[in-house]
C-alpha cells in the first residue's frame, strides 16, 4: 500500500492499538483512490486518508472522556490533534487522518498548518498583538489603520470602504443590527446631529418607547444568522437553536425552494422567486414592527445549502431601495472565496452594492462592511464593547489574503468546483437517491445535495476516511478549503461512491 505507507512516513510510529480497534478498522488500499498527478499546495499532506483505527479511536476515547469532566462534550464531532493536522487532512490522536471537507464549520481558508500562517503567526508584530491586546474603542494600536487597510480592507465588498471588526459571526450579525437601527432612527429624528430628547434618554432606560425603537429586522425562513438575541430572532433553520430563548417579534419571509435541476424548471423557479419578494414587500409595508433592515444570506448555508438566482436578489436589493430598507448581506460563511468568486453576492451582478455585508469563518476575524458614513452612529460608545475585534485575527486574515492571491486561490476555487460538480452529476446518475437535488454549480466548492439517510451517511463517511457535514435535514454540504485540489475531490469522490454502496 504504497499511498498509506508513504502518509505513514509523514509522522511518528503510533503507538499500537487495542485488538479491537484494529479489528474494527477500514484502511485504504492504494488501488482504491486516483494518486495525486500534481503537488499538493501545502508539503507534507498524505497522499491519501490514513485510517488506523475506528473514530473514535482508544487515544480519543480517552481525551474525549478526560473534557467531559470540565466541558460540555455532547456536540463532538471527533478529538482533534492539530499539532499533526496538514493541509486538506485533519488528525485525531489515534493516528487517522481524514480529508476534511467540512473545515472546522467552513472556516479553514488556506489548509492545517499552513507555513504563511505560521510564519505570520511568528512575526514580531503578531507577538505584540497577542501580550498587549488592545481596547481598540479607547486604546488602539498605533499601526492599526495600516493592518486594517492591508487587509481586510484591500478586500472589501465593491462600494463599502469602512469596516467595523468584530469577535465572531454573530457578533458581526447583531451590530450590523444595531448599525441599522441606529441609520434609522437618525434619519426619523431629522438628521444625526439632532440631539436626542430628555424623554427619549429616559425610556430607554426602562427599555420603553421613544427611546426604545419599535424596529425590526426581516429575514427569511429556514435563515442562520446567529446565536444571540438579536440573531436568534433572525435564525429560523432549527428550533433547538431557539426553544427557551425570549424573541424579538420579527418578520420572516419565505425563502425561494428551488426544483432541480434548475434548467428543467426555470419558469416555474422564477414564479417562486417572484412569490418570494412579493411577501418580503408586503411584511414590510404592513408588519407592525416597521422592518429597518433584510437580512439574507447568499446560500442559505445552515438551513440546508438552499439556493437563489441572482436576479431574485436583484429584486431583493431593488424592494429595499425602493422602500429605504436596508440590505445586510450575510456572507459569514459564503464570503472568502468558497463560492468562486471571493464574495458570494459578486455573483448577482448588482447596481447598488449591499448596505452592509457581514463576515467571520475564513477571514479568521469578523466585522461588517459599510460604505455610508451615516452608518457610523452619530456619538461614541453606540457601537463599542472592550475589544471590538482582534489585532491578531485582523493579521492573521492579511496572511491569508496574501496566501490566496498568490495562489490565486479563488479563481482556482472556481475550476476545481466545475471539475468537483460534474463528478458528482456522474454520481447522481448512478445513484439518483443517494444525491438528490444536486446544487452548487457556478458557485465554486459551496456544493451540496440531499440524501434520505443524511446522518448515517456522515457517520460512514469517516470509515471511509472522510470528514464531511450535512446542514438542514437532509443536506449533505461540501465546504473543502480553498487549497482542495483535483486529487483531492477524486478521492473524495471515490469515498461518496463507497459510502452509497456501504448505506
Amino acid at each position: 500500500m504504497p499511498a498509506l505507507r508513504a502518509a505513514q512516513a509523514l509522522r511518528p510510529a503510533i503507538r499500537s492499538l487495542h485488538a479491537s480497534s484494529l479489528n474494527s478498522a477500514r484502511c485504504f488500499s492504494s488501488a482504491s483512490i486516483r494518486m495525486a498527478s500534481t503537488k499538493a499546495f501545502i508539503q507534507g499532506e498524505p497522499e491519501a486518508p490514513v485510517l488506523k483505527c475506528s473514530i473514535p479511536g482508544p487515544q480519543s476515547a480517552k481525551r474525549i472522556a478526560e473534557l467531559s469532566e470540565v466541558f460540555d462534550t455532547r456536540s463532538i464531532n471527533m478529538m482533534t490533534d492539530f499539532t499533526k493536522s496538514i493541509g486538506n487532512y485533519i488528525a485525531d490522536p489515534d493516528g487517522n487522518y481524514l480529508l476534511d471537507v467540512y473545515a472546522q464549520i467552513a472556516s479553514i481558508p488556506v489548509g492545517y498548518n499552513n507555513p504563511a500562517l505560521a510564519k505570520a503567526a511568528s512575526t514580531p508584530e503578531m507577538v505584540n498583538a497577542i501580550i498587549n491586546r488592545p481596547a481598540l474603542g479607547n486604546f488602539p494600536s498605533h499601526d492599526y489603520a495600516e493592518i486594517l487597510k492591508t487587509g481586510i480592507l484591500k478586500v472589501a465588498p465593491k462600494g463599502l470602504n469602512n469596516v467595523f471588526t468584530a469577535m465572531a459571526g454573530s457578533d458581526a450579525n447583531e451590530t450590523a443590527f444595531k448599525a441599522a437601527f441606529i441609520y434609522r432612527r437618525q434619519l426619523e429624528r431629522g438628521g444625526p446631529d439632532v440631539e436626542f430628547t430628555q424623554e427619549e434618554l429616559d425610556s430607554a432606560m426602562n427599555n420603553q418607547s421613544p427611546g426604545s425603537s419599535s424596529l425590526s429586522i426581516l429575514s427569511f425562513k429556514t435563515a442562520f444568522h446567529g446565536r444571540l438575541f438579536g440573531t436568534l430572532s433572525t435564525t429560523r433553520s432549527k428550533p433547538i437553536h431557539k426553544v427557551d430563548i425570549p424573541a424579538f417579534d420579527w418578520p420572516q419571509a419565505t425563502f425561494p425552494k428551488l426544483k432541480y435541476p434548475l434548467d428543467q424548471h426555470a419558469e416555474e423557479n422564477a414564479k417562486i422567486e417572484q412569490a418570494s419578494l412579493d411577501e418580503v414587500e408586503h411584511l414590510i409595508k404592513t408588519w407592525h414592527i416597521p422592518p429597518a433592515a433584510v437580512i439574507v444570506e447568499p446560500i442559505q448555508s445552515e438551513g440546508g445549502d438552499n439556493h437563489a438566482s441572482p436576479n431574485f436578489f436583484r429584486g431583493l436589493r431593488e424592494l429595499t431601495k425602493k422602500h429605504n430598507v436596508l440590505l445586510i448581506v450575510d456572507e459569514v460563511q459564503t464570503g472568502v472565496g468558497a463560492t468562486g468568486k471571493f464574495w458570494a453576492h459578486d455573483h448577482w451582478n448588482l447596481q447598488d452594492p449591499p448596505d452592509i455585508v457581514t463576515f467571520s469563518k475564513k477571514a479568521q476575524a469578523a466585522g461588517f462592511y459599510y460604505g455610508n458614513p451615516a452608518l457610523r452612529p452619530n456619538k461614541p460608545y453606540r457601537q463599542f464593547n472592550t475589544w471590538m475585534g482582534d489585532p491578531v485575527r485582523a493579521l492573521l486574515f492579511r496572511a491569508i489574503i496574501g496566501e490566496i492571491e498568490r495562489l490565486d486561490l479563488v479563481n482556482h476555487t472556481a475550476k476545481i468546483g466545475d471539475y468537483l460538480y460534474s463528478k458528482l452529476e456522474g454520481l447522481q446518475k448512478k445513484y439518483p437517491e443517494h444525491f438528490k437535488d444536486l446544487r452548487g454549480k457556478g458557485q465554486g466548492t459551496f456544493i451540496a445535495f440531499d440524501n434520505p439517510k443524511r446522518d448515517q451517511f456522515l457517520a460512514k463517511a469517516k470509515e471511509f476516511g472522510i470528514n464531511i457535514g450535512g446542514s438542514g435535514a437532509s443536506a449533505v454540504r461540501l465546504r473543502p478549503m480553498l487549497t482542495f485540489q483535483e486529487h483531492h475531490a477524486d478521492i473524495l469522490v471515490d469515498a461518496l461512491e463507497k459510502i452509497v454502496k456501504a448505506l
